[in-house]
């Protein structure tokens, strides 16, 4: 499986970008998919996920009711819509999956950048 990230820009403070991650293969084997972000000079941290079997979503305190994780079935891709962007959000983002069988992310895209400009 492989996972291509995109969607990434420049963006004012308050405005929006939605990221898509796509997969190159049967996402059957894939059991949950999720992003990440990472800023300059600080540890990767998890932002939201979604399981593809039941379509739950999570995510983290700081972009809950701002971002909307969702997935594509028949196009094989995840996006994730960023509402009401902060400064603070800039950061690369990384779209991860999950095999089935395992317990952490363990497929990792390339990363696109995400910068909010005050």
């Amino acid at each position: 499986v492989q996972l291509q990230a995109s969607g990434g820009g420049l963006v004012q403070a308050g405005g929006s970008l939605r990221l898509s991650c796509a997969t190159s293969t049967l996402t059957f084997r894939i059991n949950e998919m999720a992003w990440f972000r990472q800023a300059p000079g600080k540890d990767r941290d998890f932002v939201a996920a979604i399981s593809l079997a039941g379509s739950m979503s999570y995510y983290s305190d700081s972009v809950k009711g701002r971002f909307t994780i969702s997935r594509d079935k028949a196009e094989n891709t995840m996006y994730l819509q960023m509402n009401s962007l902060k400064v603070e959000d800039s950061a690369v983002y990384y779209c991860a999956a999950m095999s089935y069988g395992r317990s952490a992310y363990n497929l990792w895209g390339q990363g696109t950048l995400v910068t909010v400009s005050s």
